[in-house]
């Protein structure tokens, strides 16, 4: 049985070991990172299913290499800490971080937040109607995830093109924070709100022709965000 590959990045061996077992047990094929650097080259090459990664580690830090990851590959990341501190896991979220796991854990309680995260990251939004979305200038097909504004062929990731196609589908509709994050992620988990500005802050730059003066999602501020149809 193999219910996919996670990559641990940890310097503690007897951490690494101990979880690592406890994955293997679950059904999961496990490989190691000792330090951050070697953790991005694994997450780029291997391109694992999911990513545990502590935050004190050797050459590069858990949430440098998290950073470093994310603009490489699309793949959730938790992060094991021994700081249970709010402005740490704020700091996390808002970089990208999908989980934050507090030390000591329990790996059981560990292995019940890789499957949580891993279900979020794999869910799609319901598809209701057509297919195709086309305005003026703008143009994404559901079911080969293609999008094309003003002439140019962009790529995003899995979870930038659900939100699109959500926000695209639904024009002017304002979108909180959290109702975005409880379609396309499906998750209550306190904070994640933050990982739908990162999302969002990441779009931009792909879709607009300013991100500092966006077009197309524009935010309602104190409410959330709406998408507007470009005009030219």
């Amino acid at each position: 049985m193999n219910n996919g590959t996670i990559l641990i990045a940890d310097d503690d061996h007897r951490i690494v070991k101990i979880v690592s077992h406890s994955l293997e047990q679950e059904g999961y094929r496990v490989i190691t990172a000792k330090d951050g650097e070697q953790a991005v080259q694994l997450a780029t090459t291997m391109k694992p299913d999911i990513v545990i990664m502590d935050i004190m580690m050797p050459k590069l830090d858990g949430l440098e290499a998290s950073q470093k990851i994310k603009m490489k590959v699309d793949v959730p990341i938790i992060i094991l800490s021994a700081k249970d501190d709010v402005v740490d896991k704020i700091v996390g979220f808002k970089m990208g971080v999908d989980d934050y796991q507090t030390k000591p854990f329990s790996p059981a309680e560990l292995a019940l937040r890789v499957k949580a995260v891993l279900r979020r990251s794999k869910a799609v939004p319901e598809k209701k109607g057509k297919d195709v979305l086309d305005y003026q200038n703008f143009y994404i097909e559901y079911s080969t995830r293609l999008v094309r504004i003003w002439g140019k062929e962009v790529t995003l990731t899995a979870k930038e093109f659900d939100m699109l196609w959500l926000m695209a589908s639904h024009p002017n509709q304002i979108f909180s924070r959290l109702q975005l994050l409880e379609q396309i992620w499906e998750s209550h988990f306190e904070g994640d709100e933050d990982t739908v500005t990162v999302h969002i802050r990441r779009l931009r730059r792909k879709i607009e022709r300013d991100a500092a003066k966006p077009e197309l999602i524009k935010t309602v501020w104190g409410v959330g965000y709406k998408f507007e149809a470009p005009k030219e």
